[in-house]
């Protein structure tokens, strides 16, 4: 699901809750961070790495820990650049050779209405109206859990290149769908705030795509090189 919304260059290993996930056991580092997490969250925690160092096999780098670093934010082996997410019943991984994308983000969400509250908290009058025609035109799609999974997806992109923390309000997200298909497309994202300099370039946005499969909604962001 992932893997079609990312470069070819990118490698994305997935587990659904369905399947039985491939060498869970934590590192002694990892096992320290979760240690009294309840049960749920340590599986998800285990899960998203197994998922992570499969995809590390397969660009041929030597499994390791993955420790969360600032803000939580997963930290790579040096050359890679990568994103994970996590929600129930699915878990994913997605790695690429920093010389081949600057960063990336990904998110995986339940494709179903947020709870009550939380679109107000996240979401731009602009965007509430354009998620309002979406709706009009489209209502097989939870538009609200859509943006709030492609901010999350913005945000996860942003931080490597910034360190710094992205608010939801500080990116304003047009949501569109692909010509005769309503449930994949993609999305642009337009910073509020000075963007992060990739090269000799500072961005002033990005750009990103969604799907709806399985009862999920998945968005990704890839951020080219200059």
């Amino acid at each position: 699901m992932i893997e079609e919304l990312l470069p070819a260059s990118v490698v994305t290993v997935e587990a659904y809750g369905d399947e039985e996930p491939v060498n869970t056991v934590l590192y002694p580092e990892e096992e320290a961070v979760v240690a009294r997490a309840v049960g749920k969250r340590r599986r998800e925690f285990a899960v998203v790495r197994s998922c992570a160092r499969r995809a590390m096999d397969k660009l041929g780098v030597p499994a390791q820990p993955i420790l969360p670093g600032e803000r939580g934010a997963p930290v790579w082996p040096a050359g890679l650049v990568g994103s994970m997410t996590h929600c129930d019943g699915y878990c994913a991984a997605a790695l690429v050779r920093a010389a081949d994308l600057a960063s990336l983000g990904v998110d995986a969400e339940p494709h179903q209405t947020l709870p009550e509250g939380v679109l107000p908290a996240v979401a731009l009058p602009a965007e509430e109206e354009r998620l309002r025609r979406l709706a009009g035109d489209h209502p097989g799609v939870h538009w609200d859990r859509l943006l709030f999974s492609a901010k999350e997806s913005v945000y996860k992109a942003w931080f490597p290149l910034t360190g710094k923390w992205l608010d939801f309000t500080e990116a304003d997200i047009d949501v569109f769908t692909d010509p005769g298909d309503r449930r994949s497309g993609g999305f642009r994202a337009r910073l509020l705030v000075p963007g992060p300099w990739v090269g000799d370039r500072q961005l002033d946005g990005f750009e990103g795509r969604w799907t709806v499969q399985r009862g999920l909604v998945a968005t990704a962001v890839s951020v080219p090189h200059t």
